[in-house]
């Protein structure tokens, strides 16, 4: 789904939120922690303890869309501490899907150059492939 640029809203909760929550348990949040209406065509973004994970809760015209995110190295945020309940601008929301916090001048991951050389370096028995059921 696309969105106008400037006239989307977009609500991130400052709190870490349980990922097994869906449709039903994002909009009670959003009406209840957040103070909103979740029929209202903002995005409202929830992050996982770990912020590993990211939920962003949204209506269109014909009901709930959640669209999900999970990284595989890094963190969406750096410190809980800092975080808090606020409107942001969609292209805040771009910039911290893409690892970059506004604010911060540190990305959400380095990369280890001494564990990428010792696997370059030396060779590795071949991994039993497990089959999925």
């Amino acid at each position: 789904m696309f969105f106008p640029e400037g006239q989307i809203r977009v609500h991130l909760y400052g709190r870490p939120v349980d990922m097994r929550c869906s449709f039903d348990g994002l909009a009670a949040l959003t009406r209840h922690e957040l103070g909103a209406d979740p029929l209202s065509g903002g995005l409202y973004v929830f992050m996982n303890r770990r912020a590993t994970q990211m939920k962003v809760l949204y209506f269109d015209r014909s009901g709930y869309c959640v669209w999900s995110k999970r990284l595989e190295s890094g963190r969406f945020i750096s410190d809980w501490r800092e975080a808090r309940t606020r409107s942001m601008e969609w292209v805040e929301l771009k910039l911290l899907l893409e690892g970059i916090e506004v604010g911060r001048q540190r990305k959400r991951y380095r990369l280890i150059t001494f564990f990428i050389i010792s696997l370059v370096s030396r060779p590795q028995a071949p991994v039993p492939i497990a089959r999925a059921c």
